[in-house]
């Protein structure tokens, strides 16, 4: 059964850790999403590469909404993204894990909600726990047995792109906060929520943030480190996967029973 997904960030394109391999093209309201589903050892996963297969689609550009309506329509219950990241202080070095808990959302022009008014109506959903705890636990109890750096839990600040971001700026997400910096998981995380499906982002520290690194940041650097991990983010996510519970206990399935709105 189909139940897993996976979002590809920044050097995670490929989809070659599954087996048998095929194309769905899935029409929603939002536009058209091509997804390859595959398996694991047994375990069916689909995957989307967040920014084209060549990385041809900036952050600010990305079409969330088809994407998250796209695995919703085939009965996703669980999405783990990937984001490389830049880092906010010294404790989470390159080469670091952090399965993000919290969010500071500095995007401007992203649409960021499935419930615009109209038929739809107006929601206000929880964010409380944005990032699903049992997911992310699947993904800490992978990491450790693999000896990785990984920290369960993280301030992730997500901000338009595709620029990055001055010196000023990141003094004063770290004024407020703010531990991770990346361009992708706003809205993705607030999408997934709206629709009751568990959410987890693994952040990949590829760099130190502006003012924090000594040198010019450059995309090829990002790319470069995430090259030399993209085996190790591989094996977490899919032994990850292996240890999600069939039978959850959080609360992502039921956010919206209130406004009568549940999977």
């Amino acid at each position: 059964m189909l139940e897993t997904a996976i979002i590809g960030g920044t050097g995670v394109y490929d989809p070659d850790l599954l087996n048998d391999t095929r194309e769905t093209i899935v029409e929603t309201e939002y536009g058209q999403v091509k997804v390859v589903s595959g398996s694991y050892q047994e375990t069916e996963v689909a995957f989307i590469p967040r920014h084209g297969s060549t990385h041809s689609v900036p952050p600010h550009l990305v079409n969330y909404r088809a994407n998250i309506m796209a695995l919703h329509q085939m009965g996703i219950k669980n999405i783990i993204a990937t984001a490389a990241v830049g880092s906010l202080n010294f404790e989470y070095k390159p080469g670091f894990y952090v399965l993000a808990d919290q969010f500071l959302d500095f995007t401007k022009m992203r649409k960021n909600t499935f419930f615009e008014g109209g038929e739809k109506g107006v929601v206000h959903c929880d964010m409380t726990v944005p990032y699903c705890p049992e997911v992310r636990q699947a993904l800490m109890t992978a990491g450790r047995e693999m000896g990785l750096k990984i920290v369960n839990g993280g301030v992730y600040v997500c901000t338009e792109g595709p620029r990055f971001e001055t010196a000023a700026e990141i003094n004063m997400f770290k004024m407020l906060g703010g531990q991770l910096i990346g361009m992708t998981s706003v809205p993705e995380v607030c999408l997934a929520r709206e629709l009751g499906m568990c959410y987890a982002n693994i952040s990949i520290v590829t760099n130190f943030a502006a003012g924090i690194s000594t040198s010019i940041l450059t995309h090829s650097e990002v790319v470069e480190m995430m090259g030399n991990s993209i085996h190790e983010v591989r094996r977490l996510i899919m032994s990850g996967i292996k240890n999600i519970p069939a039978a959850k206990n959080c609360s992502c399935a039921n956010i919206l029973s209130e406004a009568g709105i549940n999977k």
